[in-house]
C-alpha cells in the first residue's frame, strides 16, 4: 500500500553524491534525531518498511444488513476448535513490529462438500484473552487507546456473503465489529477440508482508525494506521 507522499525541503551544506549512489544523511545529523524523525526525513531517499505494505487490503465500507441463508439441503454447521486464533501486527513508522493473538474465539461456519455455503458463518472474539510478548504491551491493548475491553469485551467477524474465486480460493464479505462500530470487510481466505477437519485462513490489513481505534502513539513510537490481520481458524463437524 502506498505511504502519502511527504513534502519536505531540506538544505544540507554537502554536495549530493553523483546519481548511482544512494544519498545518506550525515552521522553527525543522525545522531541528534529521534528515529522516528530520521524515517520521516529519510522518506525523501528511501520509505521506511511498512509491513502492510506487502499483504491484501481489505475493502472497508458501511456495514451491510444480512439475510441469513444457511445454505442447500445436507449442509452442515462446523464449529471453531480451541486450536483457532487471529493473529495481528502492528507498525512504527521507523520500521518495527509488534505482534499479539487473540487465542479464545467462538463461532462456526457452515459446510457443504468441503466448500463453504450460504452466509452462516460468524466468529466472535474474547478480547480479554490477548497474547504478546509483553505484560505492559497486553495491558496498554486493552485500554481505551486501542480496544476498549472493559467497555467492549466481544468483537466479531458476521459474514454476509462469500463467494468462490478459485480453488479453495474466496473472497469473504462481513460486517467486523470492534469497540461498538460496525463496517463491512471483504477480504481473500483460503478454505480446506480434510476429513473432520476445516481450515480457514486469510492475511490483509486494514485501517485502525476506521473503527476508532485513533492512539497515534508518542515520540519514537509513532505508529501506522495499517494493522495486519491473520486467520488461522480450524473447525470440526458441530455435535448434536
Amino acid at each position: 500500500m502506498p505511504a502519502s507522499p511527504i513534502n519536505i525541503h531540506l538544505t544540507l551544506a554537502i554536495p549530493f553524491p553523483p546519481p548511482t549512489v544512494v544519498p545518506i544523511l550525515p552521522v553527525a545529523m543522525k545522531q541528534y534525531l529521534a528515529p522516528s524523525t530520521f524515517c520521516l526525513l529519510s522518506a525523501l531517499l528511501v520509505s521506511c518498511d511498512n509491513p502492510a505494505d506487502r499483504t491484501a487490503d481489505a475493502t472497508v465500507g458501511e456495514a451491510r444488513e444480512k439475510s441469513l441463508d444457511s445454505g442447500p439441503e445436507g449442509a452442515d454447521r462446523w464449529t471453531f476448535t480451541e486450536k483457532s486464533y487471529i493473529e495481528f501486527t502492528g507498525s512504527k513508522v521507523n520500521g518495527s513490529t509488534q505482534v499479539g493473538r487473540f487465542t479464545k474465539l467462538t463461532g462456526h461456519f457452515t459446510i457443504k462438500d468441503g466448500e463453504p455455503v450460504g452466509n452462516d458463518h460468524k466468529v466472535e472474539i474474547d478480547m480479554d484473552v490477548i497474547t504478546t510478548k509483553q505484560d505492559k504491551l497486553t495491558a496498554h491493548l486493552k485500554n481505551e487507546d486501542f480496544f476498549d475491553v472493559p467497555n467492549h469485551p466481544v468483537s466479531s467477524y458476521d459474514v454476509t456473503s462469500i463467494e468462490k474465486t478459485g480453488e479453495h480460493e474466496y473472497s469473504s464479505t462481513g460486517n467486523l465489529t470492534m469497540r461498538g462500530k460496525s463496517n463491512s470487510v471483504t477480504f481473500p481466505a483460503r478454505v480446506t477440508q480434510s476429513g473432520d477437519t476445516a481450515t480457514i485462513t486469510a492475511r490483509f490489513d486494514l485501517k485502525r482508525y476506521q473503527w476508532d481505534i485513533n492512539f497515534k502513539g508518542v515520540g519514537e513510537n509513532l505508529l501506522n494506521e495499517e494493522v495486519i490481520l491473520d486467520f488461522n481458524l480450524e473447525a470440526t463437524p458441530q455435535q448434536e
